[in-house]
């Protein structure tokens, strides 16, 4: 039983709308040895590991379904019940995931398995799968254990209990999970943007980012101020709130001396600590004095002595200004009974099921500790003591959460002193979100009256005392600090339009994104040759992936998103974005087939239909394209908006009568009309003789993509001028769309280049240089890639043959598997079997080579057509390309004649770093050049 590959989808995919991780499983011998032939004792022993398998209903959907089924004849198979101990550990690490799948991947293949499942965080889910792996391991009887799977020291309770650190370590912590939660409440977007608490709420121009509880909006002095506990004890006692008084101590010495000044009980802490770590409270003797500076030591160069203010430890939560949330916070003790023991007595507490390990649970297990050690022995008592019945024994001088203390909810009854006292702090250290320790012997009573003290303002408080308190109402506290940060009624998303397709995704994306630049949006753009900010290529490289879509939604200055989304991405990693405004569909034609498992247009389109299964607003889809026109029964958008070229399109028309969205091409006595039909209007919009990337309306695939470009942006709601002007502006020079329908007109013939890659593109580009006026020849530089089917590249061969004078063929730097010149030999001899020519077929399997001989074949009137792969590097040659016979450019700036007379001929020959002219005069070239 093995993994043979491991997939982590962040978004969107073919198997779910939300993160999940799919593992190939081969279960190998153990295909043979369902749950049922394993019989009673493994499904005993997994039980007893995870009991929470009881509440999985499975097929059931009851809980004890999936025991069930496992007993029940010959039970299921150990793939299945992978994806469900994977889910289980997530559970018990706190993370709430409940969906998997598991199916065989085929006859072909048996005994191997796609088992899917759900995941809240990436690194914990891909060791919650391979704990899964070793704890069913172990379960097996010897002989079936596969050799290594479990090591020999192996124990399960240690290794869940590793697993649930691991897991927390890597999770959001319980305030900014409850951060998450009440922002996904308010439908506003976030993104983790590092392994530990810096999430950012919104998209582009709209984004706020908390860390922890900071947000953007914390004034930086104000954290610096809390954390100076001095300065923020001078502050609030300047202003008349009540604070223990304090002294600042580097030794020892310092801290006795300080003891003696200030009088009665004091209490030591590190100057600039948290979590309650180095803090002893209550003390007064010497000896107690020095231990708790060295305890206060291990976390500060400096340590505060202050007075000792009797009561109970308070948390007042602040937030914008207002009081959210006051706790009670009792240090972890123990109660004793007379009979047990102080660690049977912790053993006892910690059987409570809402503790766990760190923050897993509601409360944390209480640990037999030094800090424990020390306050036993501060009362005479160690391990083995037996405390009277009702005894109390405090196993922590402080009430942190964290280290086994307990919350109880006091918002309630608190007093309306207590409560401006605590406001009044906050503000005066200029905290948007703060955290107020008051000490009081009784909360809802004043502090005027009773008395009481301000130990610390805290920058960051935590908010798992309140939204899950031990005792008491839980309080919304995260909901106040979002609606702080995003108030009711202001925008949080930018418009999103996702656009994928075999062929014009690219183009339709830049077109798309250029229209939305002319209405005046900021726009965000990945495409195949990277990321565009504003028109600025940001990112250089195949950026149609999710990591690229966060990457423009995390940039400040865009307020609009145009993702080109590819199906290596979605194959790969899923969709970058949960949902989109606009998703659209341009067509599914045969290219990658036999990779990835994807061997059929079906399962093409069933990848690139997740684009329009996520959109919200409106699915655009391609009428003229049978496996498009099926999407629409799979999409919950608002509104569908069909594009077709065929204005009779029987679908179309009803659809159009039922006061649907639509984008036809119609013929009229002046050309063909792009024209929208919506909600019974019939808007047309634009001549395709007047898009200059049509041609003149001649290049029909970019007609089509100019009637998609348009149907988005109408469905994102701008403006028909905006549609209008952008489509007049774009064009198809290499700046603007490069490798698409690149002319280059300066040499005494035509050039066009274009990235096309597959028999379909190959196709569109070889009717255009048919339908364009040309005197002289024509001639094609033609290949394909070398990962695709011998099926695919004979497509190519005949997409071209019959429309051109001369082939060149060739192959792409990048072999992908191929011999050198094995993808052109497959072209060519398909050329050949379409009745071309052996004259009329130069093969050349270097790209360069290859552009370089097509263009010396050109003459006069003559159209190259040239299908790039180093779109950048082919443009180059193409446009310095000098035609024999023609004058030299003129000499660049930092070349200097060399008299010839001075030296010999030998000596000119060895020289390095000159140049000759047609003429054989000589020049040096400086080294910049």
């Amino acid at each position: 039983m093995r993994i043979l590959e491991r997939s982590v989808y962040v978004g969107p995919s073919q198997y779910a709308h939300f993160p999940v991780i799919r593992l190939e499983l081969d279960l190998q011998a153990l295909e043979a040895w369902p749950t049922g032939r394993l019989g009673a004792a493994f499904v005993d022993g997994l039980v007893a590991a995870l009991p929470g398998l009881a509440e999985h209903g499975c097929s059931y959907r009851e809980p004890g379904g999936f025991i069930r089924r496992m007993r029940e004849d010959e039970g299921t198979w150990l793939g299945h019940v992978l994806e469900h101990v994977a889910i289980e550990l997530q559970n018990v690490a706190g993370e709430d995931v409940s969906f998997g799948r598991t199916r065989s991947i085929g006859s072909d293949r048996p005994g191997v398995y796609s088992v899917v499942y759900e995941y809240a965080q990436k690194e914990e889910g891909i060791a919650a799968g391979e704990l899964a792996l070793k704890l069913l391991a172990s379960l097996l009887p010897v002989e079936l254990r596969p050799k290594g799977s479990v090591p020999e020291d192996w124990d399960w309770e240690s290794a869940r209990d590793d697993f649930i650190r691991y897991a927390q370590r890597r999770a959001l912590g319980p305030s900014t999970a409850s951060l998450v939660r009440a922002a996904e409440e308010r439908n506003i977007p976030w993104f983790r943007l590092n392994n530990q608490s810096l999430v950012q709420f919104g998209h582009g121009k709209y984004q706020q980012r908390i860390q922890a509880t900071i947000t953007g909006k914390t004034p930086h002095i104000a954290v610096e101020l809390a954390s100076d506990k001095e300065e923020t004890n001078k502050i609030l006692a300047s202003l008349g709130l009540p604070v223990p008084r304090q002294e600042l101590v580097t030794d020892a010495t310092g801290a006795l001396r300080a003891a003696k000044r200030l009088g009665g009980p004091v209490v030591l802490k590190p100057y600039n600590g948290n979590h309650g770590r180095g803090i002893t409270i209550n003390i007064s003797g010497d000896d107690e004095i020095r231990e708790a500076f060295a305890a206060a030591r291990e976390h500060s160069r400096s340590v505060i002595v202050e007075n000792f203010v009797g009561g109970d430890d308070h948390r007042l939560l602040v937030v914008n200004g207002e009081l959210v949330a006051a706790t009670r916070r009792t240090p972890g003790h123990v109660i004793g009974d007379g009979r047990h023991d102080i660690a049977e007595l912790v053993d006892i507490v910690n059987s409570d099921p809402r503790r766990g390990v760190g923050h897993e649970k509601v409360l944390t297990r209480l640990e037999l500790d030094a800090q424990a050690d020390l306050m036993l022995e501060r009362v005479g008592y160690n391990h083995f003591s037996v405390p009277a019945e009702g005894e109390v024994v405090y196993l922590r001088s402080t009430a942190n959460l964290s280290t086994g203390g307990t919350a109880t909810d006091v918002t309630d009854i608190i007093h309306p002193d207590n409560r401006d006292m605590a406001v009044r702090a906050v503000r005066a250290i200029g905290l948007d979100v703060g955290g107020v320790d008051f000490i009081s012997t009784n909360i809802a009573e004043s502090y005027k009256a009773i008395g009481g003290g301000i130990c610390e303002v805290n920058a960051a408080p935590g908010f798992r005392m309140h939204v899950a308190p031990s005792e008491g109402t839980p309080r919304d506290a995260a909901g106040p600090v979002i609606d702080m940060l995003f108030p009711p009624g202001t925008p949080s998303r930018v418009p999103i339009a996702a656009v994928t397709g075999t062929n014009g995704k690219t183009t339709t994306a830049r077109m798309l994104a250029h229209i939305t630049k002319m209405a005046g949006y900021t726009p965000g753009l990945t495409t195949t040759d990277g990321v565009y900010i504003d028109g600025q290529r940001t990112v250089e490289g195949d950026m149609t992936g999710p990591v690229s879509a966060r990457m423009v939604l995390s940039d400040p200055q865009i307020d609009i998103a145009v993702l080109e989304t590819a199906r290596g991405g979605l194959l790969r990693s899923g969709m970058g974005v949960p949902e989109v405004n606009v998703g659209a569909v341009l067509n599914v034609q045969a290219d990658h087939l036999g990779l990835k498992g994807i061997d059929t247009l079906e399962q093409l389109a069933e990848i690139k239909r997740i684009v329009v299964e996520v959109a919200r607003d409106c699915a655009v889809l391609n009428a003229d394209d049978g496996n498009v026109l099926k999407m629409s029964a799979y999409t919950d958008a608002r509104t569908i908006c069909y594009v077709t070229m065929n204005p009779s399109h029987g679908l179309v028309r009803e659809h159009i009568r039922a006061g649907g969205r639509a984008c036809a091409l119609e013929a009229g006595i002046n050309g063909h009309m792009i024209t929208l039909y919506d909600k019974g209007s019939h808007i047309p919009l634009m001549w395709t003789h007047l898009i200059p990337a049509t041609m003149e309306g001649r290049a029909l695939h970019n007609v089509q993509n100019a009637m998609f470009a348009a149907s988005i942006a109408f469905s994102l709601g701008i403006k028909l001028d905006a549609i209008r002007q952008g489509l007049r502006t774009f064009d198809t020079t290499f700046f603007q769309a490069p490798g698409r329908m690149n002319v280059f007109g300066e040499h005494p013939f035509k050039v066009l280049m274009d990235y096309a890659h597959n028999a379909h593109a190959v196709g569109m580009m070889a009717d255009l240089a048919q339908r364009l006026d040309v005197s002289g020849r024509r001639i094609v530089v033609v290949a394909g890639p070398g990962d695709r089917r011998d099926d695919d590249l004979r497509a190519i061969a005949d997409a071209v043959a019959g429309k051109f004078d001369h082939y060149v063929v060739r192959r792409d730097d990048a072999l992908r598997g191929r011999d050198g010149d094995e993808v052109p030999r497959i072209i060519a001899k398909a050329l050949q079997a379409g009745g071309i020519g052996e004259d009329a077929i130069t093969v050349i399997p270097d790209e360069q080579q290859a552009v370089d001989a097509a263009l010396r074949m050109g003459q006069p009137g003559d159209l190259l057509m040239v299908f790039a792969d180093a779109l950048t590097r082919t443009w180059k040659q193409i446009i310095k390309f000098q035609p024999a016979g023609e004058a030299p450019s003129p000499l660049p700036r930092t070349e200097i004649p060399v008299a010839h007379s001075l030296l010999d001929e030998a000596t000119l020959n060895n020289l390095e770093g000159v140049i000759r002219d047609e003429r054989g005069l000589v020049f040096e070239r400086e080294a910049s050049d």
